[in-house]
């Protein structure tokens, strides 16, 4: 290839406290929490609503935010889950998601803070002098234009401004192979009476019917992960079905033949639950995720690699900024048998009991050689398999807050990232609603 050099002056639009790029769970809870700092914020957004996976990527379900005692998502995460709740946007017992309702929820709450909003605004560079990010480059219909920020938030799923900026990172397991994405969905006509009685009186019913179907040769793939249909209304069903393999979500040609392929075995989908499973007779595909469900791809090095042991020995940590209790779920690598046996022995074994959890260090959130960029959601700093526990929306939530309090104490003090207090931190984010039980505060030293 032929490089080709560029050059072009751009204004710089906004100038701000704190930029956070991405507005998935993580980029909200930064946002608001950052404002709720008295900082000024501009939070940043590639698509046209914020919540990422949970709206626009059609994810059916939030996942656990308790541990079974505590609610470790305090703050922004439990607002969001009060308030979605409240107005009827969330579909009990499996935490189904009205992603309609949650866009809305989104909205009020960044809005409320005062929070400025820049919707369809793309992440192509940063400016970068010393490990200090000094603008972001975005580019929007109107063009190519640089905000300026004294502090920045990654919360872009892929670790995206932090690299642009020169963090090292790693991705997938020791070949570089990441988790297989899913393009999930919304389906009208379901008789949800009749599924859950079938539920209730053969355990294991659909992968059992799922079987029969690749005898009878319905699926292009013999992949036996299928996590499965939620309610997301009185005839609404969100599928969280279907595995696009081998899927780089960090470049867009493996992107484009992962939507191609997806949309595509929805298809055959739509003629197992058909025909295999009562209750999905009269079902029809409503619509598809604007975004594909990728699961895993960069995790940023910080000045703390959350490891598996940490998850194991249920950590805790001195400059811990939530804890979090999501099991290791490491979809499966290959569309076969011996695979999903493999994550079914994890996914059962790899978890932790009621109660139990694992710290959170601010040391986490920190991309090495970077003196005011926080990371926040699924690209900060662990090792694969607790990233594998950490990257629900739950968990997204509690990191994201934390970076967007300790980003706006950066800003206000004219400190680096390193330079924030912890326990000061610690006492923000109890304030905000944060689960810390292990922080001086809460212990009363």
């Amino acid at each position: 290839m032929i490089p080709l050099n560029y050059t072009r002056e751009l204004k710089t639009r906004h100038s701000v406290d704190v930029l956070v790029a991405g507005g998935g769970p993580a980029g909200i809870a930064a946002s608001i929490s950052a404002a709720r700092q008295g900082a000024s914020v501009r939070l940043i957004e590639a698509s046209t609503c914020l919540g990422g996976m949970g709206t626009a990527g059609m994810v059916p379900a939030f996942m656990t935010f308790t541990d079974g005692v505590n609610f470790l998502a305090g703050g922004v995460g439990r607002q969001v889950y009060d308030a979605l709740h409240k107005c009827g946007g969330l579909i009990q017992p499996r935490q189904g998601i009205k992603a309609e309702t949650l866009k809305r929820v989104y909205d009020d709450l960044v809005v409320e803070a005062g929070v400025a909003v820049s919707f369809q605004a793309q992440l192509v560079d940063v400016v970068v002098e010393a490990g200090r990010v000094q603008a972001a480059v975005c580019a929007g219909k109107s063009g190519l234009f640089a905000l300026e920020a004294a502090a920045f938030v990654d919360a872009t799923g892929d670790g995206d401004l932090a690299v642009y900026a020169g963090a090292g990172f790693d991705q997938g397991d020791a070949e570089g192979r990441t988790m297989p994405g899913t393009l999930c969905s919304l389906w009208a006509g379901i008789d949800w009476a009749t599924v859950e009685r079938e539920r209730q009186q053969e355990s294991g019913w659909d992968h059992t019917r799922l079987e029969q179907a690749f005898r009878d040769g319905v699926f292009t793939l013999t992949d036996y992960h299928l996590p499965g249909m939620w309610r997301v209304g009185d005839a609404l069903g969100g599928g969280n079905i279907g595995h696009t393999f081998d899927v780089d979500g960090t470049d867009e040609e493996s992107l484009t033949q992962a939507f191609l392929w997806a949309r595509k075995s929805l298809v055959e989908f739509e003629r197992y639950y058909k025909q295999y499973l009562k209750g999905f007779e009269r079902m029809e595909l409503v619509a598809t995720g604007s975004l594909l469900g990728v699961r895993e791809s960069r995790r940023i090095r910080g000045d703390y690699t959350l490891g598996f042991v940490d998850f194991q020995r249920q950590a805790v940590f001195e400059d811990e900024i939530g804890r979090y209790c999501g099991s290791v779920d490491i979809h499966v690598a290959k569309p076969d048998r011996e695979s999903y046996d493999n994550h079914r022995r994890d996914i059962t074994t790899l978890r932790l009991g009621k109660g139990e959890s694992y710290g959170i260090p601010y040391r986490t959130l920190l991309p090495a050689g970077l003196k005011n960029v926080l990371v926040a959601g699924r690209c900060v700093s662990t090792d694969r398999q607790v990233h594998a526990a950490i990257r629900l929306m739950p968990g997204c939530f509690i990191t994201g807050q934390a970076a967007g309090v300790a980003a706006a104490v950066a800003a206000q003090k004219k400190t680096d990232t390193r330079g924030v207090d912890v326990q000061d931190l610690q006492s923000r984010l109890m304030a905000l609603g944060a689960y810390l039980p292990n922080s001086t505060k809460s212990k009363g030293i």
